[in-house]
């Protein structure tokens, strides 16, 4: 890819007098979705032989890596029970390390109602923004900040993590690795499986706090954790589950492989690598997109509209910007999009 495809071509935002009327704008679109996974049967996950609620940990008995796969750090995103609830029913085959299967927040998915699904993602905060030490070990309490307590000292032992997540709003699957480079060989290690996604995003953090994968332990200049997300399809679809379970396979696969080399032996697909540019955050309460952009998106031109905000326009800022994750009801002062270029440049040991 030519270094001048990541040029800025366009401003980001432009103050319009008055709105285009040849520009009418989504609107806010309703929040009716389809379910159609039923929650799963997580009562295996109350009192598990680890002593910790929701917590289960296979030791092979041989020298190796420490994975640790999360998912359901989101109440309403189940699709991760799922994946896990049929691995521990199969029972993993380990080579060699331990396994902790973590279903972080089951008081959130306890609450989870078909009528209004987006209702149970937390208790009390976002459990997906607590893992800065300023918040882990602050004297503020929360149901979510609790649990994170509860939880860290499995994250801080993991020479592996996989944190499993879907999309509310339609988006293509793809790994997010925190700017590490040990971290971006794992997702792109993972990346390259047979029927998996291909894209590795490397992004800006999230502007609420820390994630899970920002935690000290993979964020550490002389730290050798690793860690990544994937984020595998829409919430409550039995596909999303698929793609969750290909990623698990690969990663007791290659495990090994990965923690001691940064790749796996076999690469059926190479990934591609992809740099987070501009958050988007909605600053009216109005904000609306053009149209009902899908994550994964690339918009050819820069200067193509994507969005209203008040009185400003959004432009993609260059040319082949790649839409992540789009949120099409932010609320003002969240995030609506990140902006991303792709890029050659692929981590390798």
């Amino acid at each position: 890819m030519s270094c001048k495809a990541g040029q800025r071509h366009h401003p980001l935002r432009i103050r319009q007098p008055r709105l285009s009327e040849t520009l009418p704008g989504l609107g806010r679109p309703p929040l009716v979705f389809n379910v159609a996974l039923p929650p799963p049967d997580l009562s295996s996950w109350l009192a598990p032989p680890s002593g910790m609620p929701g917590v289960w940990v296979f030791d092979s008995g041989r020298s190796g890596p420490e994975m640790v796969i999360t998912a359901m750090v989101h109440g309403n995103e189940y699709a991760g029970g799922w994946a896990l609830e049929n691995l521990r029913r199969r029972g993993p085959v380990l080579s060699s390390g331990r396994l902790t299967l973590i279903l972080a927040n089951l008081e959130a998915f306890d609450r989870f109602d078909a009528a209004n699904p987006v209702m149970s993602r937390h208790v009390d905060e976002d459990l997906n923004r607590l893992w800065h030490n300023t918040r882990l070990n602050s004297r503020e309490h929360s149901s979510e900040l609790e649990r994170a307590r509860k939880l860290q000292p499995y994250i801080a032992r993991a020479d592996l993590l996989l944190d499993l997540h879907s999309t509310l709003w339609p988006s293509e699957p793809l790994f997010i690795a925190p700017p590490r480079q040990r971290s971006a060989e794992f997702a792109c290690a993972l990346a390259g499986g047979k029927e998996l996604p291909q894209t590795v995003l490397t992004d800006l953090g999230h502007h609420g706090g820390s994630r899970l994968i920002e935690h000290a332990h993979f964020m550490s200049a002389g730290g050798t954790g690793r860690s990544c997300l994937l984020e595998a399809g829409p919430h409550w679809e039995p596909a999303t589950v698929t793609v969750m379970e290909s990623a698990i396979a690969r990663l007791l696969v290659e495990a090994e492989t990965i923690h001691l080399r940064g790749q796996a032996t076999e690469e059926s697909c190479p990934p591609e690598m992809a740099v987070v540019t501009d958050n988007i955050i909605a600053r009216n309460a109005d904000f609306s997109f053009i149209r009902p952009w899908e994550g994964g998106v690339t918009i050819p031109k820069a200067g193509t509209p994507l969005a209203h905000d008040g009185h400003d326009l959004i432009y993609t800022p260059y040319d082949e910007c790649l839409l992540i994750m789009p949120n099409l009801r932010p609320r003002r002062g969240q995030l609506a999009v990140r902006l991303a270029r792709r890029t050659a440049v692929l981590f390798r040991s």
